[in-house]
């Protein structure tokens, strides 16, 4: 339902003709089945019918996004006119036009400002009240339509005043998502170029004659810091990305699953209390650099959050590969655990934010998933990969 003459949902011209469309379109319908009830007058229903199939088509097939904003509630007026002929084709009940009017006005003020109500007044009560008049209704039955015409426009006022704040709140979201994208990409641009001065000059230093051993410990990991912040900033572009387009592009190859951890825990502070269960000979296939940036992310999570040892496993379960990250602290609430993948999560003092929504992104992009489960004592958090993956 969101291309062709089927998309009814939104805000914009063209989405306020067609929901008219279709609320014209019942209303044909209900006439074509008033014929069972009042054979005798046939001809009128069956041109009532007709009045709503045609503006039923005008709302699908003009054009109304080239038309202007309000142009759909020209619409409005059509119908008030084939909602009086049915008051008047049904003898003057308006027992099925009432509440069809209430439906015409709900309509309009989710799609229009509250001038083009208070204008639309005037056209519906006299579409509603005239028929009414002229079939020699009695006064009570007039008296009653009186009360509904206020009673209809309330209902479109508030709902108007609902719909107009929800749309402010949506453009000023826009607004923030757009100031977040772009200092995001800014801010990973940005952190290049001084990042590629600075691994140039440890390079360099490492090169030194003269430094002890410790001297090169140290200048080792400060590079292998710098390409841990080099990675951030790819990390913050891959977020970027997937806000933009949705997905995003891997290099899957298959690598033994021990080297794989071994290597991302480098990076890890070294008095941390790791361990690993990782079988011998065990491979996973994996785009390397999100595999790391995953396993470093529910790493981050483990020691900030959680309490040590902490234990890495990884496992072959099935049609997956099976990566685990267990710490043993406190734990999470059953509350919390069903929404830490969320952008921007958050919890108080367990709170996390951005990094397990990027592993739970980059896990689908595996084509796995990324869920945290309760352990006694702690969490594990488990990210899966399937065994076949289309390149």
């Amino acid at each position: 339902m969101q291309s062709g003459l089927l998309r009814l949902l939104g805000t914009g011209p063209r989405e306020a003709a067609r929901q008219a469309a279709v609320l014209l379109t019942v209303a044909g319908l209900l006439a074509l089945l008033g014929i069972l009830n009042d054979r005798t007058h046939a001809d009128r229903l069956i041109a009532v019918a007709l009045c709503d199939a045609g503006t039923a088509l005008a709302g699908f097939l003009l054009p109304w996004n080239r038309m202007g904003r309000f142009s759909p509630a020209w619409l409005g007026l059509a119908a008030f006119a084939v909602l009086g002929l049915s008051t008047w084709s049904f003898g003057g009940v308006s027992t099925g036009t009432g509440p069809f009017l209430v439906l015409l006005y709900s309509w309009a003020g989710l799609h229009f400002p509250r001038w083009i109500l208070m204008l639309y007044l005037a056209p519906a009560t006299v579409a509603f009240m005239l028929p009414l008049i002229l079939t020699g209704q009695p006064q009570a039955v007039v008296g009653s339509a009186v009360i509904l015409m206020p009673v209809a426009l309330t209902v479109a006022l508030l709902i108007e005043a609902q719909a107009r704040h929800l749309r402010d709140d949506r453009e000023r979201l826009a607004r923030i998502e757009e100031w977040r994208a772009g200092m995001v990409s800014t801010l990973a641009h940005d952190v290049r170029a001084p990042l590629s001065t600075v691994r140039g000059v440890l390079e360099e230093l490492q090169d030194s004659p003269g430094f002890t051993a410790h001297d090169q410990r140290m200048v080792a990991a400060a590079l292998r810091q710098t390409a841990r912040i080099a990675r951030l900033a790819d990390g913050l572009l891959d977020l970027h990305r997937i806000d933009s387009s949705g997905h995003l592009k891997l290099d899957r190859e298959e690598y033994p699953a021990g080297t794989l951890v071994k290597d991302a825990l480098q990076y890890v502070r070294a008095d941390a209390d790791i361990r690993t269960e990782i079988p011998p000979g065990l491979t996973i296939r994996v785009d390397k650099q999100r595999f790391e940036q995953i396993l470093l992310n529910l790493m981050t999570n483990a020691l900030r959050y959680g309490a040590p040892p902490i234990v890495v496993r990884v496992a072959r379960d099935g049609a997956y590969d099976r990566l685990e990250v267990r710490d043993h602290g406190p734990g999470i609430p059953d509350e919390l655990r069903t929404r830490l993948f969320g952008q921007f999560a958050a919890g108080g003092k367990q709170g996390v934010g951005l990094g397990l929504w990027i592993v739970r992104q980059l896990a689908e992009a595996h084509g796995g998933r990324a869920v945290a489960e309760a352990r006694d004592p702690g969490v594990a958090m488990v990210v899966t990969f399937p065994l076949n993956q289309t390149p």
